[in-house]
């Protein structure tokens, strides 16, 4: 179980806990977190469970693939360093503090 914080872009915080296994994109979605549409429902087949990873967490979350690097494309907005696709970020005890912020809006 992690305690993850979603930043919505207004700047409202939500932290909740979210299980293991899950992703973030599930975390969210499980708790009505606003700004996390996944219209795909978690298959990487779209961006909009895009978020801006903390700077303190961007070293510690596994490599981007290359399906999540082609779908940012299609992402609002997309950061180099900072964006992310919630729906392919595994919930680990290591996530624990995890603080991801929601862009403006998603596409």
């Amino acid at each position: 179980m992690a305690k993850i914080t979603y930043i919505e872009h207004g700047g409202t915080e939500h932290t909740v806990e979210v299980a293991n296994g899950l992703t973030v994109m599930e975390g969210a979605r499980d708790n009505n977190i606003p700004g996390i549409e996944a219209d795909c429902g978690g298959a990487c087949a779209c961006s909009t469970c895009h978020v801006y990873v903390h700077p303190d967490w961007v070293e510690k979350l596994p490599a981007k693939d290359d399906m999540e690097e082609d779908m940012l494309d299609f992402a609002y907005e997309p950061d180099p360093a900072r964006s992310r696709l919630t729906c392919q970020i595994k919930v680990t005890d290591e996530l624990d503090g995890l603080i991801v912020q929601m862009p403006e809006k998603q596409i």
